[in-house]
């Protein structure tokens, strides 16, 4: 009989209640082995199935979760006209749940000052007596608050009610049990019923309440909100006598006298109803509620007569908020239809109703074709379940009201763990893994009385039940099954399904786990589950909770609360608190590392490229049990980085949790709320969240740019490049202003070229000295800004300048100025002012002296320097265009026989030149900013070309420059002459001024040299010019591009600035 037993519970876990349901619309009536009628309702989106076995309002909710579906809610309104068809299909009359319960809030609690009379085991006479009259009642309800004597085990009587006519009318006794819970016990009528309710004998208040109504002699015996033990049908059925004496800490074996078994302890808070309360009455006098029914008696020391043993006290009594797992309000059922319209109606969540689950078509459907492929085909796993229980049917009809205490689960959980200790790695077939699934879900919800001298359950077989439940968790999540999670994730929301299992499996049985013990650990390769328990006092604190230690890993996965956190539970009242500790070093394979983690990235500073977040760690979990009710708390942790560094990559951490709420319908997803990095270190992050739950690492994944020595290396490079630029222009300047370079409208706009580059780059250097000053830094950033808008700007001067020179533009040279001063100091004072307007709070980045990059801001720099660049391309592009056609022109002009032998060699360098020359100069390097993401060669190419760019701008103005290299060889002439002491003929030195280039027409240059000079003949036969010429400059100040011929000896000049040779 016992085996028949055993191979029932542990078979009805693998046949599922889709069976033989229906894949169209439509209602559809099957019946399975046992004569159970089921009936499925598919719709184009929805399943709705009718489960016609009646449960409390948790259980049905339970088994919905276990089915991977949810209760029908309210608010589903799509669904009301395929309900009332099910509903008319099925013939079901009576009432069904819908959700959702009240939800759960975080409790708090607070002291309340009341009198109580203390009952001292000094003497054994005390007592205390209500001074009321009391008629005869046909229905009472008696609720009072105690506090047992943890040294007294024997018998004692809270109160008693005796009458003229009976003694032992109504009484409420208790007793200490072995295992040290004080267990409670009504006589009504005479009648002494069982010891099954109980409570710790922790020394704390309990709030005790017992109901009794003559209508089918029911009564009840509640707990702390609780109902502990419930019964009907006592022998007599008649009201309890009127005029009778109720006493306090005494039994009456004689009406009013002879007390044999006293009460020692604390007693307040006794009132007393002639009605019988119902559940949510009980639960809002728990939290200290006020309810609206009348009493006949109220808590009062004025009305109560006491023995002089019996003192008057003051104390502190504890009284819950709101517990989160107690409902203060019924639960909602669907009464029936009026007018096609539902009609709700609540009723005691403790009820049994029938009841609908309802999941999408489509999980719905692939959970059908699961469960019949392992009909078909019975998987190893199934086959060892068979051996083990030496059967040969692997399938039997499931019940929702099979499992229903932990026995039958200890049953089955023990089996199954015996029979994966002997299926081999990775043999689990999909639908093995969605029954193991919904049997921990079934088995996680199962309530878990405390233990009484009845009951043959003990820690023991509640330990090793939370041992198997781990053993097959483990076995699930193990990561040789992360196939097997792609194949069920239509039907199972994920891994996390099991975590949750697992956390309200061990927050039901801690009060059974704890019992006599303040540590447990539960281990397996891949969790960690450890509970801690004491009792608050000043002082106290818990130890953290780390994961196992692996030789590979120096740090390990831990999560604490802070000791100021425990703290302030002992203020608030809490006595004691329990802390349900759990490590997952498995998780992280089995979430598809194909489905990104959406969030945005915390690396915004363009220095890397962002490419997903996913999963970079273990996960731990914490919940908190103060007086066995979850409280939420903060937390620290620190997590090992659980990836591999691949070359190139870049890890950023984000503390994130595990949200179940945040999409229901999809088991939920990580969330950031609440949580912070506290610190970053190698291998590890340390993470702060305020509040209890699942923990990870979420790592965004960006591609390195450039590695730290690159990153160094490019730094130096640019403070190095900006201090050589800085000397490479103030030269540049001092020249034009020392030597008398000509004036013109071309040496204005270089000079204010080199002003603003000048600036900009030494503002660049102190930017860093200025971070540690916010209004320093501030003020920085704004001459940042400025000043390259102004280097750009001038770039722009120098791209329209060189293109009047290229289309001779009829404009006059002192409007043009104006225009150029306009576009070069004016518009960039008017973008910075503006930008400044409209967004000086967002304007500035926070950890640098430059423009914020992470709003719009920096829009307003980088628009206006991609305007500039795009316009000085088109005038480099027309200068190259007029290069190359006119050193074809003249090559055919001057020597049509030579023009078809140009070489290439030769052509490109007409072209290169005057690219290489003009690129620094109307700032095209900039373009290279582009593409400094795709390599780090790129990055120092970028640097190279604009750090320098001043040395750059020195070489092309001033060292190869013609015109300050005349103005040079003028002044060194005109010091020559001036030391000639004795000269007599001074007009040689005023014809010597006269003619710079004289010296040039002494040494022609030779067919093999480079140089090139303005000087030459038009007519000579060795070298050649095209001359834009610019009338407000003088000849000698023209300025060119040249290109010599390998084979004709031919020079092509293109004004703009003149080196005098390479």
């Amino acid at each position: 009989m016992a085996g028949t037993l055993l191979t029932a519970l542990m078979l009805f876990l693998f046949k599922r209640v889709c069976d033989g349901e229906p894949t169209v619309g439509g209602p559809d009536r099957v019946t399975d082995q046992h004569g159970t009628n089921k009936l499925v309702y598919v719709t184009s989106q929805w399943a709705l199935q009718l489960v016609n076995d009646s449960l409390p309002f948790s259980r049905a909710n339970s088994f919905c979760r276990s089915q991977f579906s949810s209760l029908l809610t309210l608010n589903e309104s799509e669904n009301h006209e395929e309900l009332l068809e099910l509903l008319r299909q099925a013939g079901l009359t009576s009432s069904i749940w819908v959700g959702q319960s009240p939800k759960p809030v975080a409790p708090s609690k607070q002291y309340f000052q009341v009198s109580a009379l203390r009952f001292p085991k000094e003497s054994r006479e005390g007592f205390a007596h209500v001074n009321i009259t009391f008629p005869a009642l046909s229905a009472i309800s008696v609720c009072v608050r105690v506090q047992w004597d943890q040294d007294w085990n024997e018998v004692s009587t809270i109160f008693s009610y005796a009458a003229p006519v009976f003694t032992n009318e109504f009484q409420l006794r208790g007793q200490l049990d072995v295992q040290g819970r004080v267990l409670l016990a009504l006589i009504i009528h005479g009648k002494h019923l069982p010891y099954k309710a109980s409570f710790p004998n922790d020394g704390a208040w309990h709030q005790i309440c017992v109901t009794w109504r003559r209508s089918g002699n029911h009564w009840a015996i509640y707990v702390d909100g609780e109902i502990k033990d419930k019964g009907s049908g006592t022998d007599t059925n008649r009201d309890i006598h009127g005029d009778g004496i109720l006493i306090l800490g005494q039994d009456q074996d004689s009406f009013g006298g002879n007390f044999t078994e006293p009460f020692f302890g604390n007693i307040t808070d006794l009132n007393v109803w002639n009605m019988a309360l119902e559940s949510r009455h009980i639960r809002a006098l728990n939290s200290c509620s006020t309810l609206s029914q009348e009493r006949l008696f109220k808590w009062s020391l004025d009305h109560i007569s006491s023995h002089p043993a019996v003192k008057e006290v003051q104390t502190s009594l504890i009284c819950p908020a709101a517990y989160p797992q107690v409902e203060l309000q019924d639960c909602w059922t669907l009464q029936g239809w009026t007018n096609q319209l539902p009609a709700w109606s609540q009723t005691e969540c403790s009820n049994l109703l029938p009841f609908v689950c309802r999941s999408t078509k489509e999980r719905y459907l692939r959970m059908k074709q699961i469960t019949e492929s392992q009909s078909v085909r019975p998987s190893a796993f199934m086959n060892q379940m068979m051996m083990l229980s030496n059967k040969s049917q692997p399938i039997l009809a499931q019940q929702p009201s099979d499992l229903n205490n932990l026995a039958q689960a200890s049953v089955l959980l023990n089996i199954s763990a015996q029979a994966l200790d002997h299926t081999p790695p990775g043999e689990l077939e999909p639908a093995d893994m969605v029954s193991l699934i919904q049997l921990l879900s079934l088995t996680a919800d199962i309530p878990a009385q405390p233990p009484t001298r009845l009951e043959n359950s003990s820690q023991d077989g509640v330990l090793e039940l939370s041992q198997h439940f781990v053993s097959v968790a483990d076995s699930i999540i193990s990561e040789d099954n992360t196939l097997k999670w792609q194949a069920i994730k239509e039907v199972v929301n994920g891994p996390m399904d099991v975590v949750k299992s697992i956390d309200r499996m061990v927050t039901h049985l801690s009060p059974r786990l704890m019992s006599q013990t303040d540590q447990l650990t539960i281990t397996s390769p891949n969790i960690k589950l450890e509970v801690q328990q004491q009792r608050l006092q000043e002082g106290s604190k818990v130890s953290s909770f780390c994961g196992p230690d692996t030789e590979s890993h120096t740090h390990l996965d831990c999560i604490s609360v802070p000791a100021q956190k425990i703290q302030d539970l002992h203020s608030n009242g809490f006595y004691k608190i329990t802390l349900v500790n759990t490590w997952y070093g498995s998780l992280r394979p089995l979430f598809n590392p194909e489905e990104n983690i959406t969030m945005v990235p915390t690396v915004t500073d363009g220095s890397q490229r962002y490419l997903g977040t996913f999963l970079g760690s273990s996960v731990v979990s914490t919940t908190v049990l103060g007086d066995d009710q979850p409280v939420s708390m903060a937390v620290n942790f620190q997590l090992q980085h659980r990836v591999e560094n691949s070359l190139g990559t870049v890890y950023d951490p984000v503390c994130a949790f595990w949200d179940f709420d945040l999409s229901p319908e999809t088991g939920g997803w990580w969330n950031t709320k609440g949580c912070m990095v506290v610190s970053r270190h190698y291998g590890y992050t340390v993470c702060y969240c305020n509040h209890t739950t699942n923990f990870a690492l979420l790592l965004q994944v960006y591609e390195a740019q450039r590695s730290p020595e690159n990153e160094k290396a490019l730094q130096v490079l640019t403070f190095i490049g900006c201090g050589v630029s800085m000397c490479g222009l103030l030269f540049t300047f001092i020249l034009f202003i020392a030597v008398g370079v000509p004036k013109s409208d071309r040496t204005t706009v270089h000079k204010n070229l080199i002003v603003a580059l000048g600036v900009a780059e030494l503002l660049l250097m102190c930017s860093d000295w200025a971070s540690d000053n916010k209004a320093a830094c501030f003020l920085v950033t704004a001459l940042l800004h400025l000043f390259f808008m102004a280097s750009f700007s001038w770039m722009l001067v120098e791209g329209l300048l060189l293109w009047s020179k290229v289309v001779s533009v009829n404009i006059s040279e002192d409007r043009r100025m104006k225009l150029y001063y306009i576009i070069g100091w004016g518009v960039p004072v008017l973008i910075v002012g503006v930008t400044l307007a409209v967004s000086v709070d967002k304007y500035k980045a926070e950890d640098h002296c430059w423009l914020n990059v992470q709003t719009d801001t920096i829009w307003a720099f980088v628009g206006p320097v991609v305007f500039v660049l795009a316009v000085n391309a088109v005038v480099l592009c027309r200068v190259v265009m007029v290069t190359v056609s006119s050193a074809h022109r003249r090559a055919k002009m001057l020597s049509p026989s030579s023009a078809s032998k140009m070489q290439t060699f030769d052509l490109t360098w007409a072209v290169t030149r005057p690219v290489l020359i003009l690129l620094p100069v109307l700032g095209l390097t900039w373009l290279c900013g582009v593409l400094v993401h795709l390599s780090v060669v790129m990055a120092y190419v970028f640097i190279a070309l604009n750090s320098f760019q001043g040395l750059y701008i020195f070489l092309v103005y001033a060292v190869y420059n013609s015109e300050v290299r005349n103005a040079i060889k003028r002044i060194k002439e005109k010091r020559k002459a001036l030391s000639f002491t004795n000269c007599s003929q001074p007009n040689s030195f005023l014809h010597s001024q006269r003619v710079p280039v004289s010296s040039w027409s002494r040494s022609p240059p030779t067919p093999s040299s480079p140089e090139t000079s303005e000087t030459s003949g038009a007519n000579s036969s060795t070298s050649m010019s095209l001359v834009i010429k610019n009338e407000s400059f003088r000849k000698e100040s023209f300025v060119s591009f040249s290109m010599k011929q390998a084979s004709e000896n031919q020079v092509v000049q293109l004004t703009a600035f003149k080196p005098s040779g390479c």
